[in-house]
């Protein structure tokens, strides 16, 4: 688990709300605070859709950021700023295969339920903490480890700066 502090929030509020630079992701959760909170849980809801919209769907645990984006857009575009907000975001299948190949560790897809990024905004300063949840106890940390160099090489390449915590 890394903490890291964004230097530039409106480079990277470009590259979470108007860019695509995260669409691949999976929102776990949002809450964003303006004149009213608005809470998105970002768990498929399988009651909502016939059989076949279902299985048309590329993940049917949660719903991809791409999908969200532009509704959390519309509430936080204008002339002020959120007085908060919170992305938790979870990695696709794909990109937990690719952090677990990555790395040198015993685990496999299996054993990890999930990486994350939390993204908090509140009070001028943006932070973005990763985290990792097994469906087993291990003292293994290869994969862990993998995760926070892939995340800090992808705002590495978007060119978001960054300081450790």
């Amino acid at each position: 688990m890394i903490s890291l502090e964004i230097k530039d929030t409106k480079i990277f509020m470009s590259h979470l709300l108007i860019k695509d630079s995260f669409n691949s992701m999976l929102l776990s959760e949002a809450e964003l605070a303006m004149a009213n909170t608005y809470t998105i849980q970002g768990k498929i809801n399988r009651s909502f859709y016939t059989d076949e919209e279902y299985e048309s769907l590329s993940n049917k645990d949660y719903s991809l950021w791409e999908d969200i984006k532009p509704f959390c857009y519309s509430l936080v575009k204008g002339s002020r700023v959120p007085a908060s907000m919170k992305i938790i975001f979870k990695a696709s299948l794909q990109i937990t295969e690719d952090v677990i190949n990555s790395s040198d560790t015993s685990l496999t897809a299996d054993d990890v339920e999930g990486l994350y990024i939390n993204i908090r905004y509140r009070d001028s300063r943006l932070n973005l903490v990763t985290g990792i949840s097994l469906n087993s106890f291990s003292l293994d940390k290869g994969v862990e480890h993998s995760f926070d160099r892939y995340v800090k090489t992808v705002l590495d390449h978007l060119n978001i700066s960054y300081e450790e915590m």
